[in-house]
């Protein structure tokens, strides 16, 4: 699907992004970055820059994070286990 905006230029060359284009490239994100070429021909090219490349995005949600906090408190404290082999691991988990 092609969408095509109209954008006005502000004050000091500044461009307004419509805000669910913003959204669906998330460039509402802090420290969100647009790629910008110039082509020989004329055409001005914009391309958001994925702060977190997509494959990663899964490690950046919030639930991830929190579970993350709760490993590094559990490692932390020594709240863990080391077992030698699959076998170890699975009768420990079974008892």
């Amino acid at each position: 699907m092609t969408r095509e905006y109209h954008l006005a230029l502000q004050h000091r060359g500044l461009l307004a992004l419509p805000a669910d284009l913003r959204r669906r490239h998330h460039l509402d994100q802090p420290g969100a970055q647009v790629h910008v070429i110039e082509r020989d021909d004329g055409v001005i090219e914009l391309r958001a820059l994925a702060a977190v490349p997509a494959v990663q995005a899964w490690f950046w949600t919030k639930r991830w994070r929190e579970m993350e906090a709760e490993a590094d408190a559990d490692i932390a404290t020594g709240a863990t286990a080391a077992f030698d082999d699959v076998e170890a691991l699975f009768a420990d988990l079974d008892g």
